[in-house]
C-alpha cells in the first residue's frame, strides 16, 4: 500500500515521500495563483478553485454578458482569498458555500462541507494529526495520520473556529466565534467555547 492510499484511510503514513511532497507542491502553487487573481471574473475563480481541488467537473458553456455568466454559476463555491489548502483533491464543498478569507484547510483526509454552510474569517479545519509519542513522532521522519472531518449542511462556523480530526458537525449547527470543536455537534445546536460546548437547541421550520 502506497503511503498516500494509507494516508486516505486514516493509517498512519509518511507525508515526506516523493509523491505527497509533489502533491503539496502543486497545491500550494495552486492556491498561489488563487490568492494573487485580484480582480479576476467569477468563471475564472469557480475554475482556479477547481484546480486547487481537482475537480474535474466541468462547467456550463461560458456566456458573452458577464453578468448573466456569474449567474450561470451561483451554486458553485464562493471561495474568497487568501486560502490555504494542503493538498486540495480532499476538499469538498457543496452546492452555495461560503468560505470567507484566511480559511485554512489541512486535508490529510477528506474534509466536506455541506451545501449552503458559510465559514466566517479565519475558521481553521484540520483532518490531519499527529502521534502523541514524541519518540514516535519524529519529527519530518515520522508517520503522521489523520480523520475525516464532516460539516453539514446549512451551517454557519462563525471567525476563528477551529475543527479538530475527526469530528462531524451536523446540520444547520451555529458555532460561535473563536471555538475550538473537540467533540461531536449534533444537528440544529449552537455550541460555542474552547472546547466547544452545546448552548441550546435551534428552533427552525427546516425539515430535520
Amino acid at each position: 500500500m502506497s503511503e498516500r492510499e494509507k494516508m486516505l484511510r486514516g493509517e498512519l503514513y509518511c507525508a515526506f515521500t516523493p509523491d505527497l511532497i509533489a502533491a503539496r507542491t502543486r497545491c500550494k502553487w495552486a492556491c498561489n495563483r488563487f490568492n494573487r487573481a485580484d480582480e479576476a471574473p467569477r468563471r475564472q475563480l469557480v475554475e482556479m478553485w477547481k484546480d486547487i481541488t481537482e475537480d474535474k467537473t466541468p462547467l456550463p458553456p461560458q456566456l458573452d454578458d458577464a453578468d448573466a455568466d456569474a449567474a450561470l454559476l451561483e451554486r458553485e463555491p464562493w471561495v474568497e482569498a487568501p486560502v490555504k489548502v494542503d493538498y486540495g483533491f480532499n476538499v469538498k464543498l457543496g452546492e452555495g458555500v461560503f468560505i470567507n478569507f484566511n480559511c485554512v484547510f489541512i486535508d490529510t483526509c477528506p474534509i466536506i462541507v455541506g451545501a449552503r454552510t458559510l465559514f466566517g474569517p479565519s475558521v481553521h479545519i484540520y483532518s490531519g494529526t499527529h502521534p502523541l509519542d514524541p519518540a514516535l513522532r519524529n519529527g519530518t521522519q515520522g508517520p503522521e495520520t489523520g480523520r475525516p472531518v464532516v460539516i453539514g449542511e446549512d451551517c454557519w462556523l462563525a471567525g476563528n473556529v477551529t475543527v479538530l480530526p475527526g469530528i462531524t458537525i451536523g446540520r444547520g449547527c451555529t458555532i460561535g466565534a473563536g471555538s475550538v470543536v473537540t467533540k461531536d455537534i449534533p444537528a440544529f445546536h449552537v455550541a460555542a467555547g474552547n472546547p466547544a460546548r452545546v448552548i441550546r437547541r435551534i428552533e427552525t421550520t427546516m425539515t430535520k
